[in-house]
């Protein structure tokens, strides 16, 4: 992607138009941060203000007026900075002291005091408005540089992949003849893995019908390479156009298998997961689990999962997706609600896998003869306008198992023990089929606490084998 985004020079002019949209939402981004910076205190502007407003309704009619708001005006100052010090530090219960020489100083101590704390607390609370405006405006910006960036570089990417060839074309369009089906037009793509994809518009001829399995047949006969249909892609064409996507065949296939239990047994766990076919012969898999348990932890990771899932479909990249989701949880929100992302994206083309964890807990791979185990040190989405993501890649061999869990797993054994315990757990499944292997450490993490569990817990296994 790098490589791709340091091409500057485009003759293609749909390129150089996405340029141009990338570059204004770059330079609205700009203006964001260019507007009021964060207030880490009180101005002296803001100050007088609080002096004149405490002064004139309470000292309005009181025989000391003159004394306090001229002779001694800034002894009076003096005395109003003090109690707002005293504020700060102690919140509306003042020291002692500081009410004893007060009421030696004023009439109406009581009223003055009511007033400062009253004028103090609106700008404060305006100054905490004023930073989670401009804390907002930060994540909009973030997010508007990171749109623009992802845009940018599929422009390139798409530039750089789609390719003509009217022989293989023509190709094409006479097997398909031979057999009944008319091909309107093709779009060739090949990602930088060197894999190709291909978008074919086509019909059958009247009252017949044709498996897109069989149309993926007789392209791979005519390319010399497997090619079949994407995953979601539609099972018959019909005597109507339409486009399917056929993609060259994957080295490698997984099989996931999930085990969950909820808190106290209850039938609603705050732990969300899904898994689902990406381009680029890729699988994404995300595991979150929610602050607290039951439906609001449920909602809280339901969303956190179907955002994630949407922006990998669309093409956002992993690390991408996740800070543009911690955007939109952390903006606008007054209280902090969290979730944690235990992400896996499996190139199916090379076997390899990379890991995108925020506050997840630990992973583990088992190898043919070891457990490997990938700790995260990350804080979970929504609690930090800016957080670390951690991201490591493994290559994947046949038959390694990949297995996510949440905090109630890891939580149910003794501190400093959890992952040696659940390495060994893992290493001991005899099973080779990840729903067997979830179902038996979930059983086993449950028989060894004896009770029912204290928080939800999910295990969640993928195999991956060569094809």
């Amino acid at each position: 992607m790098e490589e791709v985004m340091k091409q500057e020079v485009f003759a293609n002019p749909y390129v150089m138009q996405i340029d141009k949209f990338a570059r204004s939402l770059k330079h609205l981004s700009e203006a964001f941060l260019c507007m009021e910076d964060y207030k880490g205190m009180i101005t002296e502007e803001e100050m007088e203000d609080m002096f004149s407003y405490v002064t004139d309704h309470v000292c309005g009619h009181c025989d000391n007026r003159n004394r306090c708001l001229a002779e001694q005006k800034e002894e009076t100052r003096q005395m109003l900075h003090e109690i707002l010090c005293a504020a700060e530090e102690y919140g509306a219960e003042l020291n002692v002291e500081l009410k004893r020489t007060l009421e030696k100083r004023c009439n109406r101590a009581p009223e003055f005091l009511e007033e400062a704390l009253n004028v103090f607390g609106e700008v404060k609370q305006k100054l905490l408005w004023n930073n989670r405006i401009v804390q907002n405006r930060e994540g909009c910006a973030s997010s508007l540089v990171s749109f623009a960036d992802m845009i940018s570089c599929a422009a390139r990417e798409l530039d750089a992949g789609i390719f003509l060839d009217e022989r293989m074309e023509r190709k094409l369009k006479n097997r398909f003849k031979k057999s009944g089906i008319k091909l309107i037009s093709t779009v060739f793509f090949v990602y930088r893995n060197g894999k190709h994809e291909f978008h074919l518009t086509l019909k059958t001829a009247k009252r017949q019908c044709v498996t897109t399995k069989e149309v993926g047949r007789m392209v791979s006969e005519c390319v010399g390479k497997t090619m079949t249909p994407r995953a979601d892609e539609q099972l018959i064409i019909w005597d109507e156009y339409s486009t399917i996507v056929l993609q060259e065949a994957v080295r490698f296939q997984s099989i996931q298998g999930v085990a969950k239990i909820g808190k106290d047994c209850q039938k609603i766990s705050g732990d969300t997961f899904f898994m689902t076919k990406l381009s680029g012969g890729k699988e994404g898999i995300v595991l979150s689990d929610g602050m607290g348990s039951g439906k609001r932890a449920f909602r809280e990771s339901a969303m956190v999962v179907e955002m994630l899932e949407e922006l990998l479909v669309a093409g956002f990249p992993p690390k991408s997706a996740i800070q543009m989701l911690n955007t939109a949880l952390v903006v606008g929100r007054e209280e902090i609600v969290f979730s944690t992302v235990d992400m896996c994206v499996i190139d199916l083309y090379e076997g390899v896998c990379e890991f995108f964890k925020a506050g997840a807990s630990t992973s583990f791979i088992r190898h043919r003869d070891h457990v490997e185990k990938l700790a995260s040190s990350s804080l979970p989405v929504g609690v930090l306008q800016n957080i670390e993501i951690n991201h490591v890649r493994r290559k994947l061999e046949d038959g390694d198992m990949i297995v996510l869990i949440t905090d109630g797993v890891m939580d149910a054994f003794p501190v400093n023990e959890q992952e040696a315990i659940l390495g060994a757990l893992i290493q001991g499944a005899k099973s080779e089929n990840p729903k067997e292997i979830a179902h038996y450490v979930l059983e086993q993490v449950l028989a060894f606490g004896n009770t029912k569990p204290a928080d939800d817990m999910t295990v969640m296994v993928v195999g991956v084998w060569e094809i």
